[in-house]
């Protein structure tokens, strides 16, 4: 089984990007920035190189390609290009390039298959060190054969529902990743009424310290099993509080529980 490293990745959607918060990651040890070519209203990039300037090389930074200004392609040689552009506006290679949510055009494997294909090609030609495939929804993937990416992207924690849970687990068992990460442990945000009305604290072993916050977000790595997990924010503070709840233990036990629990509220 793989285990879990509790790996922490910074994710700039909806992020400004701002200096102070990265210089902050720095110093609490974020080794790792996600961001996407349509983040910042297409932006992302070119802020990034900007604003990071002398820090990005601290950083290990994924992007994601697919969706372009006019709409989401899996064409290609349109790909190619993004990623190509990628490394002019960052000034350097990303380490890692995902496909960005191909649930939205792939409508057969004659699509999926060759835009995961244009990807790993630019991984042999050193634009980018490897790629992968980020999915909101992977229930229309789970029938497809692609090159096997080196991470699978897909939401984790407790707000997924069932059947994307089982739906990412049978993505990972199918294309073989070398890695799993998960993303959007919040779903959304920490504000959701959800999080008053439940206390996730239940899902740690011990430590009676940690805020709700940062349980739900520690849970997170084991819905699905995750090596690592992509979460934005814009606080400093609020950096500080998830980066310290990787050091958290998780109860197993709890977390299979839960997952029955939730199987049975499916039966009819």
């Amino acid at each position: 089984m793989r285990t879990t490293d509790g790996s922490f990745v910074l994710g700039l959607h909806r992020s400004g990007h701002a200096r102070d918060l990265l210089e902050a990651a720095v110093d609490l040890g974020v080794t790792r920035l996600d961001t996407a070519s349509n983040y910042l209203r297409h932006r992302s990039h070119e802020a990034l190189k900007t604003t990071a300037g002398d820090l990005l090389p601290k950083f290990s930074v994924s992007t994601k390609v697919g969706f372009f200004p006019e709409g989401h392609s899996l064409d290609p040689a349109r790909l190619r290009t993004a990623v190509e552009q990628a490394v002019k506006d960052l000034g350097r290679e990303p380490d890692l390039v995902f496909l960005h949510n191909p649930e939205h055009s792939a409508s057969d494997a004659g699509t999926l298959g060759p835009a995961c294909a244009a990807l790993a090609d630019t991984a042999k030609a050193g634009l980018c060190r490897s790629w992968g495939v980020s999915t909101w929804d992977p229930r229309p993937l789970m029938d497809f054969d692609v090159p096997c990416p080196d991470v699978l992207m897909v939401r984790a924690g407790l707000l997924v529902g069932l059947d994307v849970l089982e739906a990412a687990e049978t993505l990972a068992t199918r294309w073989r990743p070398s890695h799993v990460w998960g993303m959007s442990p919040f779903g959304g945000s920490t504000a959701q009424e959800v999080w008053e009305r439940f206390d996730p604290r239940v899902f740690l072993r011990g430590p009676a310290s940690a805020t709700k916050v940062q349980a739900a977000f520690r849970s997170s790595y084991g819905l699905p099993r995750v090596d690592a997990v992509a979460v934005g924010t814009d606080n400093v503070d609020h950096l500080r509080e998830l980066t310290e709840a990787v050091a958290y233990e998780v109860d197993e036990n709890v977390v299979q529980e839960y997952r029955q629990l939730l199987k049975a509220r499916q039966l009819p």
